[in-house]
């Protein structure tokens, strides 16, 4: 089998070209060999016609059927032979032509009839013959048939006709199946030898996109691989940052640990001094140690390594809060869970507006009782308990002393999904999703910043040097995607911020493990 497509395409060709050859030949051949079998039959009929009534006329004055063959034989083209079938059923010829066997003559048959059929002669030659019936006498040995015969030639005519005919057919078959087959492989050669092309340079990171060209599939795989690589760029691009800023983020705490290691080894410090030295490398190490933990998490989260449970999420939400209470006051930040400040009809990632809340609504949320019908929804665990942990942690971080920061959750409403607006909600009781909100009464996010805070170790302020890893908001996206859902980021009027993460709901079942519950 030949290798290259080009190779393989002519192949194919000269297969096919060779099988159409054969077919058209055959047909050709057997027709043309039914057309010249006709036409002798008809010369032998012709020849008959004229001799029927000259030998029904030598035979009613009793002449014999050799006197009869003698009588004829001027009249005879040569290449035809004549023989004379009698009463008895003999066969009475001149020399070693005609049939070898009797030709059987239909009793029935009426004076003149002509009857065509194959034999073979003495010497085992294939003949045609025309046999005429001539009018029975009384006389024994008297002429019952004449018959006239020649060597069947239609089979030699016929492949002849073809031999000749099959050169014209070779030269059509060139003529049209040659453009063709080179517009086929230039229609689908081309355009793999540049996906080979790009592709072989995939490894150095210099691949580009590849014109989409050629027929549907090929353009489909053309297409494919354009998405791949616009995504493989994406990725190198986000590794190229992720190390870029694991070095910054690794810098400081390991020359915070290395001076203060070195401070302790020589004796620089001593007394309160090194137990202050002790307390900083402690702090820097414990911060690495969230760091690799959060990308931990982050890869878990990108992968599906997740162990959904049904949860109930109001429990969830208190639970949160309470985790955090403690840090929240010594802050002297009111942390409280309350219904979204926006209510049920909240815009979505998708929806127009800037998002923004009053800072009074923020206020009002604060306030508002967390008792509420049980919300159901599957989700992991410690996902879930990750998610809310960043949210509060990143709102604390971001407001000041006497700032407040609001945990909700709330039924996802069906407007705040574009592709289910529209349609009629559901009956049940249950609601598609829910979305979980963390609101806080910051500065908020600066202008143009609100969907890059979900970019690991992004900062929205690089002056500012925080003691998180920048990975908090990319984990909350990783794990709401994951789980089917999303995360995205609003500002709040006059200032601060909200962040949003939806997550699928259930229907109806029974509750495997509702956090909070006793």
């Amino acid at each position: 089998m030949a290798r290259s497509l080009a190779a393989r395409i002519a192949v194919a060709f000269a297969i096919l070209s060779l099988a159409l050859l054969v077919g058209v030949g055959g047909v050709l051949f057997l027709g043309l060999k039914t057309l010249h079998t006709e036409a002798q039959d008809a010369r032998l009929s012709d020849l008959a016609d004229g001799l029927a009534a000259r030998t029904r006329q030598l035979v009613t004055e009793g002449a014999r059927p050799g006197d009869i063959v003698v009588a004829l034989r001027a009249d005879i083209p040569d290449g035809i032979a004549v023989t004379f079938r009698t009463a008895d059923g003999r066969l009475v010829r001149i020399g070693t032509d005609g049939p070898a066997q009797p030709v059987d003559a239909d009793p029935t048959s009426a004076t003149g009839a002509i009857a065509h059929g194959a034999a073979v002669d003495v010497q085992g030659r294939a003949l045609r013959y025309a046999l005429v019936s001539i009018r029975p006498q009384a006389t024994v040995g008297a002429a019952r048939a004449v018959i006239l015969s020649a060597p069947d030639v239609s089979t030699e005519l016929a492949a002849r006709d073809v031999i000749r005919t099959l050169p014209i057919v070779v030269v059509v078959l060139l003529v049209v199946g040659v453009p063709i087959g080179w517009l086929l492989w230039r229609s689908v050669a081309r355009p793999l030898r540049a996906l080979s092309d790009a592709t072989a340079t995939v490894p150095g990171g210099s691949a580009a996109l590849v014109p989409v060209g050629g027929p549907t599939e090929i353009r489909e795989l053309t297409d494919h691989f354009n998405r791949m690589m616009t995504e493989l760029e994406r990725r190198r691009q986000e590794e190229a940052d992720l190390l870029a800023n694991l070095r910054h983020d690794l810098r400081t705490p390991l020359t915070v640990i290395g001076g203060f290691a070195l401070a302790l080894g020589d004796g620089t410090a001593t007394g309160p001094d090194a137990a202050r030295a002790a307390a900083a490398i402690a702090e820097e190490a414990d911060r690495l140690g969230r760091m690799l933990e959060e990308l931990d998490t982050a890869d878990a989260a990108t992968s599906g390594m997740l162990h959904p449970e049904v949860l109930e999420a109001h429990a969830v939400v208190a639970e949160a809060v309470a985790r955090f209470a403690s840090t929240a006051e010594a802050a002297g930040i009111t942390l409280t869970a309350g219904a979204d400040t926006d209510g049920p009809g909240s815009r979505g990632p998708d929806d127009s507006g800037s998002g923004a809340t009053s800072g009074a609504d923020v206020a009002a949320a604060a306030g508002r009782a967390s008792s509420a019908p049980r919300l159901l929804f599957s989700a992991d665990p410690m996902a879930v308990d990750r998610i809310l942990a960043n949210l509060v942690e990143n709102a604390l971080a971001a407001v000041g002393h006497g700032g407040t920061v609001v945990v909700a959750v709330d039924p996802d409403p069906p407007s705040a999904d574009p592709r289910r607006r529209g349609r009629v909600p559901r009956a049940a009781a249950q609601p598609s999703g829910l979305r979980f909100s963390v609101t806080d009464d910051g500065p908020g996010f600066p202008p143009g910043t609100r969907d890059r805070v979900f970019e690991r170790f992004f900062r929205a302020d690089p002056a500012r040097t925080p003691p998180g890893s920048g990975l908090g908001l990319s984990i909350v996206r990783d794990l709401a995607r994951a789980h089917g859902g999303d995360a995205w980021a609003e500002d709040v009027e006059p200032h601060g911020g909200r962040v949003i993460v939806r997550l699928p709901s259930i229907p109806d079942a029974p509750v495997t493990r509702a956090v909070g519950d006793p």
